[in-house]
């Protein structure tokens, strides 16, 4: 459902609308999310390339490829809540082009939006929520890779220990929640109170090659509006492909700059101080699940969707070599 493309930084200048529409072909993957519908440039872009297919969903205007693409972006967020910073990602969605442009001129009342593909705001989560919703009917906002330590709502620096937290009195609004390549389902069945919402994984990707490392499973008509009621209700959401969490890079606890990877037990033993320097350990998505849960490991809540793990070919064939 998402990619960061070629307006943001940090991600390949070749992640052109063609290229993105190759990789995924040759990835197996139907429907694509754009990436980056606040920033103008790209949504130019988005407007010379690209045009209506089904309802909601869009396909290049040249040639036959049959990827579709569907319009997202991701938002960053630095603001202060009580008396804490908060720093939150967010995977938004809009039916249509006129209603991508209503969120980008909100957005662009509040902060800047052409440094960027993925911009930095200073508003707050339940703010960027209201900015969607008041865009039109069938937008969407789902908190992005929700455990990451650093820009999620419920990881170790974000402040936030439930999703409601985050959102508050529009909390109802939000129906799935993104797992992020750190946690797999069986992590997130541990905490109950993800229980309501439905849960997708997203490529992320900064390049091509790694479109469909995550991804979304959908039995469901190719239409923006049956993939967005299958995340809202569950009915046609199949499941997630998942990259193994433990490849992850913000899987474990640890100190980059020291080298050090600690497992959380071991981070309890050394009082979360870097064995070597002294200083705070960074706490990691496993330390933080065991925090929340509320499960057992191995217990599911009856919501519980399949899950299908694995690991990219490329990796497969590095490891070989």
């Amino acid at each position: 459902l998402s990619s960061d493309v070629c307006s943001s930084e940090l991600t390949s200048s070749g992640l052109t609308i063609p290229a993105l529409a190759e990789g995924a072909l040759r990835k197996g993957i139907r429907v694509l999310g754009n990436g980056d519908l606040t920033h103008p440039a790209w949504m130019q872009e988005i407007e010379e390339e690209l045009v209506e297919a089904e309802p909601g969903l869009y396909r290049c205007r040249s040639g036959d490829c049959p990827t579709r693409f569907l319009l997202t972006g991701e938002i960053s967020h630095i603001y202060k809540q009580g008396d804490k910073v908060r720093k939150v990602h967010h995977v938004i969605g809009a039916p249509d082009i006129g209603a991508a442009k209503k969120i980008s001129a909100s957005l662009a009342a509040v902060g800047n939006i052409l440094s960027d593909g993925r911009p930095i705001l200073g508003i707050t989560s339940r703010n960027l929520l209201e900015i969607v919703l008041e865009a039109g009917e069938g937008t969407f906002l789902i908190p992005a890779h929700i455990w990451t330590p650093w820009f999620s709502a419920m990881g170790s620096k974000s402040g936030f220990d439930s999703i409601a937290e985050c959102y508050l009195d529009l909390d109802p609004h939000v129906f799935a929640v993104e797992t992020g390549l750190s946690s797999d389902p069986p992590m997130n069945w541990m905490v109950k109170s993800l229980d309501r919402y439905r849960l997708v994984s997203c490529s992320d990707a900064h390049s091509a090659d790694k479109l469909g490392r995550e991804a979304t499973v959908f039995d469901t008509p190719l239409d923006y509006h049956a993939i967005r009621r299958a995340m809202a209700t569950g009915d046609g959401l199949v499941g997630t492909v998942e990259f193994f969490p433990e490849e992850g890079k913000y899987h474990l606890d640890g100190h980059r700059d020291c080298g050090v990877v600690l497992e959380p037990h071991r981070t309890r033993e050394v009082k979360g101080r870097c064995p070597v320097c002294g200083r705070a350990l960074t706490v990691g998505v496993l330390h933080r699940v065991e925090e929340l849960a509320e499960r057992s490991e191995g217990e599911k809540p009856s919501s519980a969707k399949p899950f299908f793990p694995l690991i990219p070919l490329a990796e497969i064939m590095a490891e070989i070599m």
